[in-house]
């Protein structure tokens, strides 16, 4: 009995440090054509992105002819007027995404979650003042995702101006895209530089999307794009070299024509599978 009593410690003691070595993951990090963890695990990401939170895409929510968030909110603004809108999105934005729906994605063995931002929720050009309200959101999802293990993946799916002519970069077609304005492009790395800094020692996020989906006639090897990337990673570079950086090709992140060979060690390239052949 004495002997079954010892081997029963040794059992839950051997879980107890196998458990802890498997959550102790720290920052994600590049080694070659793998994702690993702080103690050399190749680590795949199993993970849904939080499309239509913080920025609505017309497609999602089935608003027909209002594509573009700028329109939607238009379209209930004239409705029900400014004030009653406001209302209508403070109450959506504290009610899309609940801790609840955290704990359910970890229990059904998620592991990551993408979180799709506009650029409007944080920040409002031209004077670089920074929303708070939009940073203090993002710090409430981190810690959810840090009770239930779950790495936090900053996507920046609506740039200043717009990356595309689609409604899913809130393009307005009254006003210059990303690509059409440098005021745009440092609004872009300006804001970056404020994420990075801002969460550049939390280890449960799992790396920065610089820009999703741009898709813009930038000429050959679209130059413009690796500039503005590049100037970007550097920019975050100066505090944060512990985070994986993402990036995603021309025309919807479906062609890396200019942006090979990687500026980064610690860089990945996403691509997203539409109609195109691989």
């Amino acid at each position: 009995m004495k002997n079954l009593h010892s081997l029963f410690k040794i059992i839950v003691l051997t879980f107890f440090i196998i458990s802890n070595h498997t959550l102790a993951q720290g920052f994600l990090r590049v080694d070659g054509e793998k994702i690993i963890n702080d103690v050399d695990q190749n680590f795949i990401l199993k993970g849904m992105g939080l499309g239509g939170w913080l920025v609505q895409e017309g497609y999602m929510l089935k608003t027909g002819k209002l594509d573009a968030e700028y329109q939607i909110r238009n379209g209930i603004s004239d409705l029900v007027g400014e004030e009653k809108t406001n209302e209508l999105y403070n109450i959506y934005w504290t009610n899309y995404v609940r801790k609840v729906g955290l704990d359910s994605l970890a229990s059904w063995g998620f592991n990551s979650i993408r979180l799709p931002m506009h650029y409007n929720k944080l920040m409002t050009p031209p004077f670089f003042t920074y929303n708070e309200d939009g940073f203090e959101q993002i710090d409430t999802l981190l810690n959810w995702c840090k009770e239930n293990k779950i790495y936090l993946i900053l996507d920046l799916h609506a740039a200043p101006g717009g990356q595309s002519a689609g409604g899913i970069a809130d393009y307005n077609p009254s006003f210059p895209s990303l690509w059409e304005s440098e005021l745009n492009k440092d609004y872009t790395v300006e804001l970056w530089k404020t994420l990075e800094e801002r969460y550049a020692n939390e280890e449960w996020i799992g790396g920065y999307d610089l820009i999703n989906e741009p898709a813009w006639e930038l000429g050959a090897n679209a130059p413009a794009l690796r500039e503005l990337y590049v100037r970007i990673t550097n920019a975050i570079r100066e505090v944060d070299t512990n985070h994986i950086i993402f990036i995603e090709g021309n025309w919807w992140a479906t062609t890396f024509d200019g942006l090979v060979p990687p500026w980064d060690e610690n860089m990945v390239y996403s691509f997203h599978k539409y109609w195109n052949e691989t």
